[in-house]
């Protein structure tokens, strides 16, 4: 019987470790995240082609932000966090919300992403590890990335919904 425990417990740890080594190694890689990165700006710009003119200003409520303001808000936070965080420089571009039409907007979103990009490819390894406090956590500039993705993602979920509210069918989702 101890035989036997001893074989399945050994079976068990042999498993774990089988595990342990593919997670550790199941990791994206820079170029697997920067396809991803491209796959969100597009997807991000379908989003925002799909609304209608009359919906840029919808919101769930007056203290929510508009549609137009949730995409605007991916684009801004792509950069200023790039600036903060990132080490990158002057984007040489902004864009005027009073007036910026759904066109103009959609250009600017796209530069924010090309420049978070190009921002990201110039850290060299040693800087993508190094921790530094963002927001009250300390955090390595890897995780700032994901942090960007994350957080394009959840403001582009919400101006899906609106989308949705507005009777739009939103563009089918891309995850690779």
């Amino acid at each position: 019987m101890s035989k036997l425990v001893r074989l399945f417990s050994g079976a068990v740890f042999a498993s774990f470790l089988m595990l342990a080594t593919g997670v550790a190694h199941a990791q994206t890689t820079m170029e697997e995240f920067l396809t991803k990165w491209d796959n969100s700006k597009q997807y991000t710009l379908d989003v925002l082609d799909k609304m209608p003119d009359s919906g840029m200003d919808y919101k769930t409520d007056p203290e929510a932000m508009s549609f137009k303001g949730q995409i605007h808000h991916i684009g801004n936070a792509i950069v200023g966090i790039s600036q903060g965080f990132l080490n990158g420089g002057d984007p040489g571009f902004t864009i005027d919300m009073e007036s910026a039409s759904k066109a103009e907007l959609a250009d600017y979103v796209g530069k924010c992403y090309d420049y978070g990009k190009k921002t990201m490819m110039a850290l060299t390894d040693a800087q993508k590890g190094e921790i530094l406090e963002v927001f009250g956590n300390n955090v390595s500039r890897r995780q700032v990335m994901a942090l960007l993705m994350d957080h394009s993602t959840h403001h582009r979920g919400t101006a899906i919904a609106y989308l949705r509210v507005q009777g739009v069918e939103p563009p089918a989702f891309v995850g690779f």
